[in-house]
Formats: C-alpha cells, sequence, structure tokens
C-alpha cells in the first residue's frame, strides 16, 4: 500500500448485514495509490460468514496490489478467491495528477457519477459493467475515464440497495451524507446491503 488516503478524496460509507447474521459480505475498500486512491465496493456471494470471508480475501489483495494495473488485480482477486464462494464489485480509480476517475466492475455491484453541478433531473453516468464473478468467471474488464471537478463524487452500492438510488444523489452533499441517505431510502432490507461515496475535493480537471 503507498501512504495514506488522500485528504482531497473525502470518503463515506453506511451498511447493514443481513438480519440475524453478525458479519456482512459488503464490504468498502479505500487504497491509496502513487496517483491517488482506489475505492472498491465488494459484495460477497450471499450472506454471512462466507460471504465475509470472500469479500476480506478481496479486500487484503485490493489494498495490498492497489498500484497494479486493473485487470492484473483483478486477477490476483480471482485466484485468491477460487477458494471462496466468490464475490462481485465496482472499482474506481481517482487520478489526482491526471485529475480523473477511471472505474470498472464485474457482476452487479452499481455505481452512480455526480458532478458537481448536477440539478435534480441530472442523469448520472454508470461504468461498464460486466457480467461474472470474481472467483469463478472473470471477464476482461472495460476501463471508463471521467475528468473531475472539485465536488464531483461516486456512490457505488451493492444489491441489497434497490438500483433506483440515483433518485436521492444530490450535488454539494458530504460522501458521508450521500452514502447514509442511499442506504436509509433505498436498503431492501432482505439481504446484505452497503453505500459508500468518494467525493472530490481538489482542484479542476486539467484543460
Amino acid at each position: 500500500m503507498t501512504g495514506t488516503w488522500p485528504l482531497v478524496l473525502e470518503r463515506g460509507e453506511a451498511g447493514l448485514a443481513h438480519e440475524g447474521e453478525g458479519r456482512s459480505g459488503d464490504l468498502a475498500v479505500f487504497a491509496p495509490t502513487a496517483r491517488g486512491g482506489l475505492f472498491v465496493v465488494i459484495d460477497g456471494l450471499g450472506h454471512g460468514d462466507a460471504a465475509a470471508d470472500a469479500s476480506e480475501a478481496a479486500a487484503a489483495i485490493i489494498t495490498a496490489h492497489a498500484d497494479d494495473e486493473p485487470q492484473r488485480l483483478l486477477e490476483r482477486c480471482h485466484e485468491q478467491l477460487r477458494r471462496t464462494r466468490g464475490a462481485v464489485m465496482t472499482l474506481a480509480w481517482f487520478d489526482l495528477a491526471d485529475r480523473t476517475m477511471s472505474w470498472t466492475g464485474v457482476g452487479n455491484v452499481e455505481a452512480r457519477f455526480i458532478r458537481a453541478g448536477d440539478g435534480p433531473d441530472a442523469r448520472h453516468d454508470s461504468p461498464v459493467v460486466l457480467g461474472g464473478v470474481v472467483g469463478y468467471n472473470l471477464p476482461q474488464v472495460r476501463l471508463g475515464t471521467i475528468a473531475l471537478e472539485p465536488g464531483d463524487g461516486v456512490v457505488i452500492a451493492t444489491d441489497g440497495v434497490t438500483a433506483d438510488f440515483s433518485v436521492s444523489l444530490e450535488a454539494g452533499v458530504t460522501a458521508q451524507a450521500l452514502a447514509t441517505r442511499v442506504l436509509e431510502r433505498h436498503a431492501k432490507g432482505t439481504d446484505d446491503a452497503l453505500a459508500a461515496a468518494v467525493r472530490y475535493l481538489g482542484p479542476p480537471a486539467r484543460p
């Protein structure tokens, strides 16, 4: 792991374990990198201890190898998770030198990008997320890249949160407030649930 999480990347998370379970299989990772930070939300398949074991195994690989190229990082996770029930995940890399965010995903972990100037009827970009399960069948992922302006952010939520959580997103709200709002308004109550957010507070995108 490289350094500490950058102060210009404000972060927040809110989660709930499935009723009756002591551990959640949904996990957020905020890993510093040489160029900024890597933000990942992992959903171990199912719930309970086996799901938590899978997500924690993935989190350990991500934290240790956050500077790897995206496909290589996912391949490391894939190999480690073969001995678990597997996981799905969405990943967002913040490059503070280029002032960009790149993202991708495997499986059904939803993500939405919020622009600082978005109004209530804004359309929120999503990454290209391919079908698969890390640890079982890993696709060749496709990365999308977005220029960052101060106040831009991303919210990522597991499938314990309804996919229409975009209606609760609002520009100018802190990362923690966004995560809390999405969980409180959209958690299904039938599975582990996690919403996490990162908001960029640094200088404008390069011209």
